[in-house]
């Protein structure tokens, strides 16, 4: 619809002026939901029409759901906005929506409260400039709202204050927010029924004020905590029944989802799981904002989260389950180093790593979800980057087990797709499918680099074993079957082993060389052409290079050298390209044969990399080597004959000889 979004957005608008109030009702619906679905592309092209078109349908006060409407659509427009789009509307907006704010229509006010929410959030400290204006209403709001009839008022309310507090910060919002957590802690001690919906609402703005407010927030922990665990240790509420009847489940009911497993139907009651999911989320979120500071609560929060890895009702839980186990490990580790663990030590610590680590690597091995295992595998990689060592020899053989299993279950699934494309019904949509199941795959494949890359910085030489029988898969990836992303991934894998384990690393050389060679000389290949693979490159390039100074004896160094140098400079990985040409500093200072070749015929190449790195600033080299770099290009200019720095010199782009102009001259 993109191609024709200017028709579309034109004929919807002229809807807005329609008399028929139905018909305005709908034409608001419909930029409501091109928001979502075509953003930010419509906001980018189109706002200058959507956003006054909104504000004055926010004007209809004869029709109330039109004015609700209009303020919903404000939510959907300003969600896939930056802040600069919205800063010219904001004063116009916010206006509005204060007028709504006081109308007596609920309906009115609920999606005005809604609207002000997502437009502090995209707006972020420009809002602090109403802030003022805006927090007395929102706050008579949140304590007049009582009635049973206005709960869903009360709870947008709490949502609205706690995403401007959030946008202004914790200096503006401090005072007001000592007030709503008085009525939060006084509403959270009265007994709300069990489905009553500000529950979930009160859950995620306890966590959002406790971002806001950082280690301010630790006093009310003892009041937010509880409820909270309630909340996150729900039993599904689930009933089973035959598949052939329908006694027992109302298939109505929308707030029951059901799944037919063999001849057994199950219903589920939706409500409870995402209230689970809500509170498990707003854990994992407590434990990463107050770090140590949530030390005293993991022992409850650890044997509550662990299990649910596999509680395979709800996807959202489980990944909330997953991404705190990180956070848990993280907050004990802060709290032991920093002597707030109460007499505990790292003891403590490798006994929660002893409990989580296995059981985040049997849920990863049963986990059906591509995505989630994905997320697992991430996880999975920053416990071992905060516990290192503490792994016993048994927990990295489970690991790299599992490691094995993900690769090889992977391979099938994308072995099993492939053959999907040469069905006959294989048609564009499910083209479209595969490639985003394919895309997940690869996201997999990434953090199983990432895992062993950990692994390998961790125990050095001594997971040389474990590579040993990886290997195989490692090399497996670089095939030329595979796709550019495994073959970076299998690049890195190798670059970590030769950096990490130097000496002990050259008996893979033979096996990974060619690799590694092909991967830097070949000009039509997707690794060196793809900017999506320039990482690839630039890791393989930095990993020949310290083959190139750790083992010049293992290697043909008249062939290889030059190939290395003939890849500079690199300027994707930053971080690798600032190693690699200190490197060919050094090479040159020492007149390495190997580098300038034969009757130097490689200077050329040397002075045409010095000139790119210093043409571009601070991003290719640092300061000191770039210092470096002018210092040898005088003493070139001494030293060499005329003809060959002329042959250099010509080598270079006009922009790169006046770089290398200005360098030698200050």
């Amino acid at each position: 619809m993109i191609k024709n979004l200017e028709q579309v957005v034109s004929m919807i608008l002229n809807s807005f002026q329609d008399p028929n109030s139905r018909v305005r009702w709908a034409a608001i619906n419909a930029i409501g939901q091109l928001s979502t679905d075509l953003g930010p592309d419509l906001q980018i092209h189109y706002h200058q029409q959507v956003l006054p078109a909104l504000a004055l349908a926010m004007d209809d006060f004869q029709n109330p759901r039109v004015q609700a409407h209009a303020a919903s659509a404000v939510l959907n427009f300003t969600e896939n906005c930056t802040p600069e789009t919205l800063i010219p509307y904001l004063d116009g907006i916010v206006s509005k929506l204060l007028v709504l704010l006081q109308n007596g229509k609920q309906m009115v006010q609920e999606g005005a409260l809604t609207a002000l929410a997502s437009v502090a959030d995209s707006s972020q400290e420009h809002f602090q400039k109403y802030y003022d204006a805006v927090m007395p209403y929102l706050k008579v709001i949140l304590v007049n709202a009582t009635d049973k009839s206005n709960r869903i008022l009360r709870a947008k309310s709490m949502e609205c204050i706690s995403l401007v507090g959030m946008a202004v910060g914790k200096d503006k919002f401090r005072d007001d927010a000592k007030q709503v957590m008085e009525v939060l802690m006084t509403l959270q001690g009265s007994q709300l029924e069990n489905d009553d919906p500000i529950t979930s609402y009160m859950l995620q703005a306890w966590a959002r004020l406790c971002k806001c407010l950082g280690q301010d927030f630790l006093p009310y922990m003892n009041v937010v905590m509880p409820p909270l665990l309630n909340s996150a240790q729900l039993k599904p509420d689930v009933t089973i029944t035959s598949a052939e009847t329908d006694d027992e489940i109302d298939s109505d009911d929308d707030s029951i989802e059901t799944i037919t497993l063999g001849d057994k139907r199950i219903g589920i009651r939706t409500s409870v799981l995402e209230e689970k999911a809500t509170a498990c989320n707003m854990l994992c979120c407590y434990a990463d904002e107050l770090k140590e500071g949530f030390f005293p609560w993991i022992d409850q929060v650890a044997p509550t989260l662990v299990p649910l890895l596999k509680f395979y009702f709800h996807e959202e839980v489980r990944k909330a389950a997953v991404s705190a186990m990180p956070e848990l490990l993280r907050s004990a580790k802060l709290a032991v180093e920093k002597g707030l663990a109460l007499g505990r030590d790292e003891s403590y610590v490798k006994q929660l790593s002893d409990y989580i680590i296995p059981a985040l690597v049997e849920a990863l091995h049963k986990e059906p979800e591509i995505e989630i295992c994905a997320t697992m595998l991430d996880s999975l990689n920053e416990c071992i980057q905060l516990v290192g060592k503490l792994l016993n020899e048994g927990q990295v053989r489970c690991i790299v087990d599992e490691l094995k299993h993900v690769i090889t279950a992977s391979t099938t699934r994308k072995s099993e797709r492939a053959e999907r494309t040469k069905g006959e019904d294989f048609d564009a949509d499910e083209g479209e499918l595969l490639q985003e199941e394919n895309e997940q795959e690869e996201e997999v494949f990434d953090q199983v680099g990432d895992c062993l890359a950990s692994l390998i910085k961790t125990f050095k030489t001594s997971f040389l074993p474990f590579f040993d029988e990886l290997s195989i898969y490692v090399t497996a990836m670089l095939g030329k079957d595979k796709s550019p992303e495994e073959r970076r991934i299998a690049i890195c894998i190798f670059d970590d082993v030769a950096e990490q384990c130097q000496e002990a690393a050259l008996k893979y050389y033979d096996n990974y060389l060619p690799f590694l060679l092909e991967a830097c000389n070949d000009e039509n290949s997707d690794v060196r052409q793809q900017p999506d693979n320039v990482m690839a490159y630039d890791n393989a390039v930095s990993a020949l290079g310290k083959i190139c100074q750790f083992h010049r004896n293992s290697i043909d160094a008249a062939q290889i050298v030059p190939s290395w140098l003939s890849c500079l400079p690199i300027k994707g990985d930053l971080i690798e390209a600032k190693v690699v040409h200190e490197q060919l500093c050094s090479m040159v200072e020492r007149s390495d044969s190997e580098l300038l070749g034969p009757n130097n015929q490689y200077l050329p190449k040397v002075v045409s990399v010095f000139a790119e790195v210093l043409s571009a600033g601070k991003d290719l080299a640092t300061e000191q080597t770039a210092g470096r770099m002018v210092t040898l290009l005088r003493q070139l200019q001494q030293t060499l004959p005329p003809a060959v720095l002329a042959s250099a010199w010509s080598a270079l782009q006009p922009q790169q000889q006046l770089a290398l102009q200005s360098a030698l001259s200050t």
